[in-house]
């Protein structure tokens, strides 16, 4: 079976939230056609506790996106954004959520982020996201969502680790950095996955 992997769908990655993707808005449209043509449609989304130590907030004398070391890991510093129960945090109004049959939340360790929804940045700690999907007989999975050079990103790269066939649905995506994008489409298609 294939699966639809919606990744982060959310208000702040959308126009007028604290860590918008440009254009982010426009993929909804697409995303919801697709739904249908799928039996099973799965989400992503992050959700941050507040105080999220990859936040540019938690570290005095810090820029937004400036890096640093966190715990072992280089970090992005981002805007807050995603912060559990708020209205950032929530799915966009007009994604359809009728037959999205599970939500797995990410990033919700506030050590440590979570760009990928199959495994915090460390890969300490599994979402569960990987066995759903061995659980319910699906061998190949398309991703969509925000931002391709990020969270769709790395999780297309653990999809393919974990062993499912991927397709990276490049019309229905949209990343932070035109740059970052193509070097990272570049290693999804080395490592075998799709690009369409």
């Amino acid at each position: 079976m294939t699966a639809l992997l919606l990744i982060d769908i959310q208000n702040d990655f959308l126009p007028g939230g604290s860590l918008a993707v440009a254009g982010g808005n426009e993929i909804l449209p697409l995303v919801n056609q697709l739904q249908p043509r799928y039996e099973l449609v799965v989400a992503t989304q992050d959700w941050h506790p507040a105080r999220h130590q990859s936040f540019a907030s938690q570290h005095p004398g810090q820029e937004v996106f400036s890096q640093i070391e966190l715990h072992g890991l280089p970090q992005t510093l981002w805007p807050d954004h995603c912060v559990q129960g708020t209205t950032g945090a929530e799915f966009s109004a007009e994604l359809h959520q009728n037959r999205i049959e599970a939500i797995f939340r990410k990033g919700t360790s506030p050590e440590i982020d979570s760009y990928s929804g199959f495994f915090d940045n460390g890969h300490r700690k599994s979402t569960g996201l990987a066995d759903y999907l061995r659980g319910r007989g699906v061998q190949e999975v398309h991703v969509c969502g925000l931002a391709a050079d990020y969270c769709v990103f790395f999780s297309a790269l653990d999809a393919l680790q974990e062993g499912f066939r991927v397709v990276f649905l490049e019309a229905a995506t949209r990343a932070i950095s035109a740059e970052g994008y193509q070097q990272a489409r570049q290693q999804l298609e080395q490592r075998g996955a799709r690009v369409q």
